[in-house]
């Protein structure tokens, strides 16, 4: 076998800065680097050299065309693609590629989530590149990622809201850090590691599963004999067919120079794990875009069928992607790293603070960041975190913010309290303590672990969130500590008075266990179980306040938010009983039916030769079916009546709430009977491959 020079191939496919700075002429890329690093404004002439250079390196990696590559509301990725062709006079073609094409483009915007704001005739949308995430060749295409808004400057897509918060984000923690005299950090961002939970399936046997194909996950299956309860699928051998994935998983990749670093099997059969290194956030969110759009694409070369919706099959775990938070400067200082020095200490106690507060006054918005019918199914359910928001800070970390809230020593053996800007922190190793699966939201050394975050959803929502939360905390510091008259008293005061005022988001214990529900209740933290549930805080006043103070949405972007995220779940449910009504109609019923007549035809036959055959074992299969057949056909009509009445409840709001209230319980209970039936049918006469089929034969 070849080997592979990984350090060669790693962002080959990448008009990264390397690719930049061999490419540019030297003051061109001085230029473009500016912009870069400091937001400065592109002038054309400068645009059409980045662009000449740019097509150029692209032709010579096989692309013939271009795309400005975008996040809609949808969820996923857009593009349109243009060739570079250009035509001549004497019927000929020359390639180009102008500034004006690299820095704007204008796909038509009609048919993209717009929450009623927009109809179906303002068409105009405009995509604009960002030029601090690198372009790259896909299939082709040279792929531009940009922001896209309409034509009023709305922001229509996921990456301009982030950009936003991280601007934000930016101006408040330099203000913290100039009081701390650091005058050197021009600036700070926010960090990402998203790890990424998914399901592999073979290919044949996923095409014949109507749900599968429709909704990304079964509507019916009976529990297999055997599923996780062994514990020997995590971390164990990968199958040789999973390692040829993954190899070709990671090649493609790192051409596209994404950081995937770590691979495994998950704690299901056929489920895995891919985890990336830290990037900065907005490069990360289209890094990981890509990578599931990546990781689906290689699937199919081999066969398989990559599932990433976070909860495919009932009874075993779902999916997440465990979003890895942190703050970082450009001088390459972790500011949720504990320092060396008072100083260092007090600064971080101050970011940490600030984190606390954050995620105490905003659990809703976290919970609606991550909110959507799949993730529904997983939250709570003693697989991923609560959907109650906690955070989670360590054994040692935890003592020493207790023993300054309480003014106590966080060690009572050596009688040892914490003086904020004059004590250094005792060491907090990284591995200082378990670390809690249990928590949404946990401290693990040097950054936050936002584990609700559902697999198949965009990592932009939930990290605009917590950029713009934390930005908000920040400012509320630096607007008193600036105002204070003795910095190291007022900071002291500062610290004490948030950690007291938001202990009760700190909870170091276990998640799933249900005194803790009563517990948060007792708490007044928010148990926001459905979307329908989260979305009806998401224009509370406070909300409003903070996000267009921080200047990330408008309150008509907010609004119409508010209107795609129910739409969105509604539609999703829509799909999901229609397909589910079909399965058992075209599907399940006739199954049973074909297995009874056959089981009838053999007793009868038994009888004609053997007068006295008791039968009791088909009498009592025949009745046990028949009986299960009527009541999954009356769980049918009940669910049909549901469906219909819930599509006419009214505005989205009352709509989502029937489906959660009605039409849910209604899919449960036929479910139930479905998965009854299952079992009792004849291998041959089973309506598609069973559970047992689709997690233990990869090679179908």
């Amino acid at each position: 076998m070849e080997a592979i020079n990984v350090p060669e191939m790693f962002g080959n496919m990448v008009f990264n800065q390397k690719v930049m700075k061999e490419r540019l002429p030297k003051e061109t890329y001085k230029a473009l680097k500016k912009t870069l690093d400091d937001g400065e404004p592109l002038n054309l002439d400068l645009a059409n050299q980045v662009a000449h250079a740019m097509k150029e390196w692209a032709i010579e990696k096989g692309a013939t065309h271009f795309t400005h590559w975008f996040q809609p509301l949808t969820g996923i990725t857009a593009e349109k693609h243009d060739s570079f062709i250009n035509p001549q006079d004497d019927g000929s073609v020359i390639m180009s590629f102008s500034g004006k094409e690299l820095v704007r483009g204008e796909p038509d915007a009609s048919s993209f989530p717009s929450g009623g704001h927009r109809a179906t005739f303002e068409a105009r949308g405009y995509t604009v590149w960002d030029p601090t995430a690198y372009p790259f060749v896909k299939e082709h295409t040279l792929c531009i990622p940009t922001a896209f808004c309409s034509y009023t400057g709305e922001a229509m897509d996921k990456k301009t809201p982030l950009l936003r918060s991280m601007e934000a984000l930016n101006k408040q923690a330099l203000r913290i850090l100039k009081l701390f005299g650091n005058t050197s950090v021009t600036h700070v961002a926010t960090t990402v590691g998203p790890e990424q939970e998914y399901f592999i399936v073979n290919e044949g046997l996923y095409k014949q599963r109507k749900d599968l194909r429709m909704t990304g996950r079964t509507l019916f299956g009976a529990k297999p004999s055997k599923g996780q309860e062994m514990d020997d699928q995590y971390f164990a051998a990968l199958d040789p067919k999973i390692v040829e994935y993954m190899e070709d998983l990671n090649e493609t990749l790192w051409k596209y120079g994404i950081l995937c670093k770590t691979e495994h099997n998950e704690v299901a059969p056929a489920q895995h794990e891919m985890a990336p290194i830290f990037t900065t956030t907005n490069l990360s969110t289209d890094q990981n875009q890509l990578t599931m759009e990546v990781m689906k694409k290689v699937a199919r070369r081999h066969g398989l069928v990559c599932l990433l919706h976070e909860k495919p099959f009932a009874g075993l775990n779902g999916s997440g992607k465990h979003n890895n938070w942190s703050m970082s400067t450009n001088e390459g200082e972790n500011l949720l790293e504990p320092g060396a020095t008072p100083e260092k200490n007090a600064q971080f106690l101050l970011f940490l603070t600030a984190v606390i507060k954050a995620v105490d006054e905003n659990q809703d918005l976290l919970r609606i960041s991550v909110a959507s019918a799949g993730n529904d199914h997983r939250l709570g359910a003693n697989e991923a975190p609560p959907a109650i928001i906690s955070v989670y800070l360590g054994d040692e970390l935890h003592a020493v913010l207790e023993s300054i809230k309480d003014g106590k020593p966080y060690d009572n053996k050596k009688n040892l309290k914490m003086t904020i800007g004059a004590d250094v922190l005792p060491p907090i190793p990284k591995d200082s303590t378990d670390r809690n699966r249990t928590s949404p939201f946990a401290f693990t050394g040097n950054k936050f672990e936002f584990r609700s975050v559902g697999s198949s959803l965009s990592i932009a929502g939930p990290n605009t969130a917590l950029d713009s939360i934390v930005a908000y905390s920040l400012k509320q510091f630096a607007d008193e500590l600036e105002a204070a008259s003795d910095f190291n008293s007022a900071l002291q005061n500062l610290i004490k008075r948030e950690i007291s005022n938001h202990w009760r988001i700190v909870f170091n214990g276990n998640g799933y266990d249900a005194s803790w529900v009563t517990e948060a209740e007792k708490r007044g933290l928010l148990n926001l179980r459905n979307l329908p549930d989260a979305m009806e805080h998401y224009l509370d006043k406070k909300n409003i306040q903070l996000y267009t103070e921080m200047g990330v949405y408008t309150e008509s972007e907010m609004q119409s938010h508010y209107e795609i995220k129910l739409e969105k779940y509604a539609q999703v449910l829509n799909i999901e009983v229609e397909t589910m009504l079909e399965m058992i109609n075209k599907d399940i019923l006739p199954s049973a039916f074909k297995y009874i007549n056959a089981v009838s035809k053999t007793a009868l036959n038994l009888k004609a030769v053997v007068p006295n055959a008791k039968l009791s074992a088909e009498s009592a299969l025949l009745l046990k079916l028949d009986g299960l057949v009527n009541e999954l056909s009356e769980k049918e009509a009940e669910l049909s009546k549901r469906h219909i009445a819930a599509k006419a409840a009214g505005d989205v709001m009352q709509i989502a709430r029937a489906y959660v209230d009605s039409v849910i319980p209604a899919m449960q209970e036929a479910r139930a009977v479905a998965d009854e039936i299952e079992p009792l049918l004849g291998e041959e006469y089973k309506p598609f491959p069973s559970y047992e089929d689709l997690l233990f034969r990869i090679r179908g």
